[in-house]
């Protein structure tokens, strides 16, 4: 059973069953350039990412980076999920997807759903969502989904700034209408 759906989408947890797609997401060149270089060069090293990143979050949390499929053939086209890092005071929003699928709508689709899940579900309030400074696709997404720049900030030390997003949750009586979220239906 997966831990979400879309009317297009399936989200389910990341397993090392996983690890070719995963090791060609970490690898394009988008990914590289505005998410940063993982290092992952093999199947093994796709694996290691696996277990010590997603794998790792959900035991700890209950959350994390899920694969994002299409419900009508089971093909990986990306990841979104909910991140918990040291250097944010609140979890984050994260989504990356392979060339091929972007520009569709499963970016939004998935993090939208994500957003519902992790308030609803998952009990998360504020939420954030960082991007690299000229990521104008994400920084489009964003916007679109709801959250506000709040800051550029540092957090890495080997790494440029990045910008901070926020949404704050909103009263359960504005929530939009489940086909709004999706973006199937005018406001």
């Amino acid at each position: 059973m997966p831990v979400l759906e879309t009317p297009r989408l399936v989200l389910d947890e990341l397993t090392t069953a996983d690890a070719e797609f995963i090791l060609e997401l970490v690898n394009e060149e988008a990914f590289v350039r505005h998410i940063g270089d993982k290092g992952v060069r093999d199947r093994a090293g796709a694996c290691q990412y696996i277990l010590t990143g997603p794998v790792a979050s959900y035991r700890r949390f209950g959350f994390g980076l899920y694969r994002v499929a299409l419900k009508e053939d089971g093909q990986p086209m990306g990841i979104c999920g909910v991140l918990r890092r040291d250097t944010l005071e609140h979890p984050d929003v994260g989504f990356a997807f392979l060339q091929r699928f972007r520009a569709r709508g499963y970016a939004f689709e998935s993090a939208s759903e994500v957003m519902v899940h992790a308030r609803e579900t998952l009990g998360l309030g504020r939420l954030l969502a960082i991007t690299s400074q000229d990521n104008a696709a994400s920084i489009g997404l964003l916007d679109k989904l709801g959250f506000s720049f709040q800051r550029m900030r540092e957090i890495s030390d080997d790494e440029p700034e990045v910008r901070v997003f926020v949404s704050e949750p909103r009263p359960r009586d504005s929530q939009p209408h489940e086909a709004d979220r999706y973006g199937e239906r005018k406001r």
